[in-house]
């Protein structure tokens, strides 16, 4: 048996209303939230008594409903009773309680017979309106009065019954002005008593904007009716009430307070008391907080990010968190003096939403980025890797202070100037240390780059060979014609590294876009596809080393049909770049059939041919590892007119360069055994002879640590290679092992074969000359073309 009194249960409903009338003036998101956990479809605008078929199953919709119906009934009386006195007091006016009194019980009543739901409202609503006209014509003097005021207050709270919580505003607001009109009850009272009224009640149910606007348009209207005085009157009092200036000046000696005690301290204890957490609804700017929250993020971080989260989901103040997270990267960004301290910025302003506030307009990524690029360098193996992947923030950070210098916006350029300087200070000094270092080492620099593809900006002359392909794009590109171009070739022959260097290459009046299809092909919508070209498209020329800054396509259009608006972009492109000509390198090409099948659309390839037909500026280069002949048909109708270019083996000549010198000033490490057998073992593959040189130094610097070599005279020897093939066929497993997948059962069924010492007949050869093609048989088809892939093949086949 419960033991609470009826005196305590009826408090603590008394205490549930007031709460209630708290969060509808002040919290309206906690009050939102609190509505949907009662029922999912409730908002604050329904009249709870619409689901009172539901009260039998839902008793906290049915207490909720009774709270509402009781604060619409008795807080315009309540309001009457604090601003009659208070506005007599202050006018020296007589108050007129009867006239309050009438509308009151008017009020009272519709209240009442309201709760009979949507069809009684609709009746009663009539009635009293019929009561009104039909007083008006037989009645006069008191009586009138009488009968007006009832059926006054009997329609308005009918009317208020049908909008839930906001009811409760307007009934507060209703009791503001008949208390305001009892104290005086002239026309200029009136229009002040209904502009006080009408903007609390605007000002909590339709908005700052809307309730600002009526303001306008109800001072006009009494201007009009009642004289310029009145007019002025009602507009000012209706606009101060929707703007809340009757909290926002004592909110705004509190915020005073916070920042005076923040000073001594106890800026992280301030957070929790904030204006926002009392009142959701600020209309009018508060100072300090944002740098109240910035200061506090240097002590508690977790506090401070808190504060910002409640900002932007259960406040109207984004604004001020944006102002926030712009002042806390700022203030993060500044404070690196170190190069770990720059490292750990990505993971420091990990929390900061994307895309940031248009505050930290596009400068924040490239912030990050930069970091990024710097926990790459360091986490690299040696001191000379990690001198040249300094390479790029380096240049990055040069790009954007010469952005900065240029950009608009001197808010920016102030805030993230200094920053960009600073870091690019921190990041030579490194850089020239790491060199020392890198002079002052006694094991071999490890300069080698296996499996990923070479990046102008850290490879830098790492890339061989290759000429006739760049002379054969250069020229192609140039005709009066140009072809679509094919660039193909097996996994790892280099594909990609060529389109890297190609702006490095040929001429300038060709401007070469690097565009990764395996990216695109991710996205799983048209609208999707077109966006990350588009993205990739600017990126790309941002990157180049002569900058073309491309303009952005038209967000609105890009959406609505993607592709037209491409073609569209693309073609303001070309107007505005006269005298060149676009390479657009599609890499990965084979990647749009993912799309064409996820998205049931050949739109992609029509935008293709489109680009391919109508404009001349653009030439298109596909990149891949397979042939036009390999793919499906209707690739066909769109690659009209196209040539093929090869990627294959390094010439030998190539590859012993990028064995010997694969960077200026590489150290003679090698015997020419040692150089013919890694020849040998690749047959110049680029990414076999860079993985087994990087094995062959990192076995040399293991001696050289233990003192079984001199580090001034340790050279390979052609033991050496032989000693680190088990290695190579292990890091290398993920090229192998995807060759041997791509290849059919009756393709390895002949591999088999030849390993296990047959000779192919004549029913081979189309078998031969299609393993040929993929250059792992001679075209004799007794022999592999590379021996590291017949003894992956044979280790393989030990397993099976």
């Amino acid at each position: 048996m419960s033991n609470k009194s009826p005196t305590s249960g009826f408090w603590n409903y008394v205490g549930e209303c007031v709460r209630l009338l708290y969060w509808i003036y002040s919290k309206p998101f906690i009050f939102e939230r609190w509505l949907r956990d009662i029922h999912p479809e409730l908002k604050r605008i329904d009249n709870p008594f619409d689901k009172r078929a539901e009260f039998g199953t839902n008793p906290r919709l049915r207490r909720y409903a009774g709270q509402i119906w009781w604060l619409t009934a008795v807080i315009p009386m309540v309001a009457v009773l604090l601003v009659a006195p208070i506005y007599t007091l202050v006018s020296s006016e007589s108050f007129k309680w009867f006239i309050s009194f009438v509308f009151l019980v008017g009020w009272f009543i519709g209240r009442l017979l309201d709760r009979g739901g949507n069809k009684n409202r609709l009746v009663i609503f009539l009635v009293a309106v019929l009561t009104y006209f039909l007083t008006a014509r037989f009645l006069s003097g008191v009586a009138l009065g009488v009968a007006l005021g009832v059926a006054a207050g009997v329609t308005a709270g009918v009317a208020v019954g049908a909008v839930g919580a906001v009811g409760v505003v307007a009934g507060v607001a209703a009791g503001m002005a008949v208390g305001a009109v009892g104290a005086v009850g002239a026309v200029g009272a009136v229009g002040v008593a209904v502009g006080l009224a009408g903007g609390v009640a605007a000002g909590v149910a339709v908005g700052v904007a809307v309730g600002v606007a009526a303001g306008v348009a109800a001072g006009v209207a009494a201007g009009a009716a009642a004289g310029v005085a009145v007019g002025v009157a009602v507009g000012v009092a209706f606009i101060l009430c929707v703007l809340r200036v009757y909290l926002w000046l004592p909110e705004l000696l509190w915020i005073l307070t916070l920042f005076l005690l923040s000073r001594n301290g106890k800026r992280v204890n301030c957070l929790r008391y904030l204006p926002p957490r009392f009142d959701e609804l600020i209309i009018l700017p508060l100072p300090f907080m944002d740098v109240m929250i910035v200061e506090a993020y240097r002590n508690n971080p977790v506090a401070a990010r808190e504060t910002i989260n409640y900002l932007i989901t259960s406040t109207n103040q984004q604004k001020v968190a944006a102002q926030a997270i712009s002042g806390i990267a700022v203030d993060i960004l500044n404070r690196c003096q170190r190069l770990s301290d720059i490292v750990e910025i990505a993971n420091q302003l990990a929390w900061i939403p994307s895309p940031p506030p248009k505050e930290l307009g596009v400068v924040l990524p490239q912030f990050l980025e930069i970091s990024q690029n710097v926990r790459a360098s360091e986490e690299a193996t040696s001191p000379f890797r990690k001198y040249e992947l300094l390479n790029i923030p380096i240049t990055a950070l040069r790009q954007l202070g010469q952005s900065l210098a240029l950009t608009k916006d001197a808010r920016v350029a102030v805030s993230f100037g200094n920053t960009s300087q600073s870091w690019l200070t921190i990041l030579e000094t490194a850089q020239r240390t790491l060199n020392e270092q890198a002079q002052q080492s006694k094991e071999i620099r490890q300069v080698y780059i296996a499996g990923n593809s070479l990046d102008p900006e850290t490879a830098k002359n790492r890339f061989k060979g290759r000429k006739d392909i760049f002379e054969e794009i250069e020229s192609l590109a140039l005709s009066e014609q140009p072809p679509v171009l094919l660039l193909y070739g097996g996994r790892r022959t280099g594909k990609t590294s060529a389109l890297k260097y190609l702006p490095y290459r040929i001429g300038a009046n060709i401007v070469p876009l690097l565009v990764d299809l395996q990216g695109a092909a991710s996205a799983t919508t048209l609208k999707g596809l077109a966006e990350n070209l588009a993205q990739q498209i600017i990126e790309a020329a941002r990157r180049l080393p002569r900058t073309v800054k491309l303009p952005y396509p038209d967000a609105k259009k890009l959406a609505e049909d993607p592709f037209p608006a491409l073609q569209t972009w693309l073609a303001e492109i070309e107007r505005s770049n006269s005298g060149k000509q676009f390479l657009l390198c599609l890499d990965e090409y084979e990647r749009l059939g993912e799309v064409v099948e996820a998205t049931s659309s050949r739109a992609p390839l029509n935008f293709i041919r489109n680009l391919v037909q109508h404009q001349r500026k653009w030439i298109l280069l596909f990149s891949g590892s397979q042939e036009l002949s390999e793919l499906d048909d209707y690739w066909s109708d769109y690659l009209i007119n196209t040539r093929a270019l090869r990627m294959t083996y390094l010439q030998e000549l190539e590859a012993r360069d990028l064995i010997q010198q694969p960077v200026e000033n590489f150290s003679d490490i090698y015997e020419l055994t040692a150089v013919d057998e890694i020849i040998r073992l690749t047959r110049c593959q680029p990414y076999l002879v860079q993985l087994v040189c990087y094995e062959v130094v990192e076995l040399l610097n293991r001696d050289i640590r233990k003192n079984r070599r001199e580090a001034d005279t340790a050279k390979a020897t052609a033991q050496d290679v032989q000693e680190v093939i088990p290695v190579v066929l292990e890091r290398g497993d993920q090229y192998f092992r995807e060759l041997w997948k791509s290849l059919t059962d009756s393709d390895r069924s002949l591999l088999r074969r030849i390993i296990y010492g047959e000779t192919p007949t004549q029913q081979d050869k189309g078998v031969i000359r299609k393993l040929t093609r993929k250059e792992i048989l001679t075209p004799e088809g007794n022999a592999f073309q590379v021996p590291l892939v017949q003894k992956y093949i044979e280790q393989l086949l030990e397993e099976e």
